[in-house]
């Protein structure tokens, strides 16, 4: 790991982002105190969730697309013969 100032980090960018891409980790610091550090970036690995996988997990009520209550179409159109 090395250590290096705010200044040299502008100056050297390139260079160290080649050091970074070997592997190296790179510490930015600002009047000695560190604040940054320079890493390779790793991409997350992307899982496919298998069908099923939330079974048990979730809960959908049996009659979820049963047709609404008078009620709800006098609320969504102000009359509940507007169908």
């Amino acid at each position: 790991m090395t250590i290096i100032n705010v200044h040299e980090a502008k100056t050297n960018l390139s260079k160290l982002l080649e050091q970074v891409e070997q592997g190296e980790e790179i510490i930015i610091a600002r009047a000695g105190k560190p604040i940054a550090k320079l890493t390779r970036y790793r991409h997350p690995k992307r899982t496919i969730a298998a069908p099923g996988g939330m079974a048990g997990e979730i809960w959908i009520a049996d009659d979820f697309d049963a047709p609404l209550d008078d009620q709800f179409e006098t609320l969504r159109t102000g009359s509940p013969d507007n169908r």
